[in-house]
């Protein structure tokens, strides 16, 4: 039964997963939620997953079946996060008259992505095609009762004109795949929602990052009101190379980072691989992705529908690296 949207106390927002399904249980227990007939509930309160559920964690089928159930129920909503859309660009095949034989490249460093993802669901094939196409179902942005949830960036240019071909924010057949050409209006809206901004580093200059991967850009934030340097902007944990923090940002740099302005909605975000202990980089932003995959916290925010967010109301668990192994049965039965 879906609780009516007037009868909540407010919503609990849940960000990158990422396989720990286990935690995922332990967190949900920890907001008040309780499993009956195989659907985490709460009686006044409802979830809001900020994507990426899959990739690189223990117990991605659990943490997958947690969320569906859930949303099927109408106990959460959920956005698409890049992981999401990264799979389901993996398994489709491409177009006739296409390069390439998948809308994702089957490469070196794609494989390793979503490998712990397929090895998971290897005897499952028909539940993992279940799944892509929950993920083709999922928007890519929500605003709810005054709040707002996107996987990475709220870039209310590209969403305004997004929704007028997909108003629930749900993309077509015809979206999903025009997303998979860079350049076109799909790419853009895909790239900016579910994997923000990013600038380049110049040339020359690459960020050995701590998941094993070369990168030559870094994730850049949108709620700085005018600034100046590459210091003001990045946001994510790896540091910029060669000492750039004070290299000043070009004009075309600026331009091509959309501002998030201190009289908008609440927003709350994932995707940014923060660490440490919860807190708000902007005082209407959460994000929420702490790295829980990599040792650090499953975070949870509980919003009851103030305009200014409060980080005492961050609720989050530690990710041991004890969590049990995809190996090993499932102890959490949701069936």
């Amino acid at each position: 039964m879906t609780l009516p949207r007037h009868d909540l106390d407010g919503y609990d927002l849940i960000g990158d997963v990422h396989g720990c399904g286990a935690s995922l249980a332990v967190l949900l227990e920890k907001l008040g939620y309780r499993l009956q007939a195989g659907v985490y509930r709460h009686p006044r309160r409802r979830v809001i997953f900020l994507g990426d559920l899959i990739d690189r964690g223990p117990r991605i089928r659990l943490a997958l079946s947690i969320a569906w159930n859930m949303v099927e129920a109408g106990q959460a909503d959920i956005v698409m996060g890049n992981h999401e859309y990264n799979a389901l660009a993996y398994c489709r095949r491409s177009p006739p008259g296409w390069s390439g034989e998948w809308l994702r490249e089957h490469s070196p460093r794609h494989n390793r992505i979503i490998n712990e993802t397929l090895a998971q669901f290897r005897e499952h094939p028909q539940e993992w095609d279940a799944y892509l196409d929950w993920f083709m179902a999922m928007p890519l942005c929500l605003e709810r009762d005054g709040l707002r949830v996107v996987h990475a960036c709220w870039d209310s240019e590209l969403i305004a004109a997004y929704r007028e071909q997909c108003p629930d924010g749900r993309m077509s057949e015809a979206f999903f795949y025009d997303s998979a050409r860079p350049g076109t209006f799909a790419f853009r809206v895909m790239d900016r929602l579910t994997r923000g901004p990013h600038l380049p580093l110049p040339s020359g200059l690459k960020i050995h990052s701590g998941d094993g991967f070369t990168r030559s850009s870094f994730r850049a934030h949108f709620w700085a009101r005018d600034p100046q340097t590459y210091g003001d902007v990045v946001f994510q944990p790896d540091n910029l190379p060669g000492g750039i923090e004070n290299q000043p940002l070009r004009a075309e740099e600026r331009r091509r980072l959309p501002y998030y302005g201190p009289d908008e909605p609440p927003l709350f975000i994932g995707h940014y691989w923060c660490e440490g202990i919860p807190a708000l980089p902007a005082p209407n932003i959460a994000c929420l992705d702490y790295s829980a995959v990599k040792y650090g916290r499953l975070v949870a925010y509980r919003w009851d529908g103030e305009r200014r967010l409060d980080a005492n109301r961050f609720v989050w668990v530690e990710v041991s690296r004890d969590e049990p192994a995809r190996s090993r049965p499932d102890d959490i039965e949701l069936a």
